[in-house]
């Protein structure tokens, strides 16, 4: 199974972030939008992982939320990876604030010593709206710089709880579902 550890948005902050988003959907821009429903925040990907390692995923998890007190993150800036000229991923980015970066590091260290291979990139927070298409040619993305920076989007979320996600491929998209929720320490 092809897995990944998140946080899920509530549906409110789903749903304002996809009408923020709106006038880069209403670009012509080679695109393939994700729907509301789908936005999360990666924490780490797992990759392949077979289905009897899962309950020491789960453990694993749970040690780190156990000593992780919920928190407050921000939202805020839509940018692209790896450049904004010729993005592969457009985001709204997240406020990589001191809680979400121990979050972030404590379970790189855990599921490092269950053999998951430590992320070497530096961690960018963000929430993925859409994936750039490859038959964009030259100029495809032509003014989406200029188009991100009269956007304005800013709120915050509460981060309560982080998931064990299962992502299943197909032409039409990834579509994701939830395989545990493990709730943070109260703060």
């Amino acid at each position: 199974m092809r897995l990944f550890i998140a946080l899920n948005l509530p549906k409110k902050e789903r749903q304002r972030i996809y009408r923020a988003a709106r006038p880069l959907r209403d670009g012509d821009m080679p695109v393939r939008w994700i729907d509301a429903e789908h936005f999360h925040v990666t924490m780490k990907f797992l990759g392949e992982v077979r289905r009897e390692r899962i309950p020491a995923l789960e453990e694993a998890i749970g040690r780190v939320a156990a000593s992780t007190k919920s928190f407050t993150t921000d939202f805020g800036g839509f940018g692209a990876f790896p450049t904004i000229r010729r993005p592969r991923v457009i985001w709204l980015g997240l406020g990589a604030n001191p809680e979400l970066r121990c979050l972030k590091q404590d379970l790189e260290w855990t599921l490092g010593d269950l053999g998951f291979e430590t992320e070497r990139r530096s961690f960018h927070p963000h929430v993925t709206l859409g994936r750039a298409d490859d038959r964009g040619g030259a100029g495809a993305f032509r003014g989406l710089d200029d188009r991100m920076a009269e956007m304005a989007f800013a709120g915050d979320v509460k981060v309560h709880t982080l998931d064990l996600m299962r992502s299943q491929l197909s032409k039409n998209g990834a579509a994701y579902s939830v395989l545990a929720s493990t709730r943070l320490a109260s703060a």
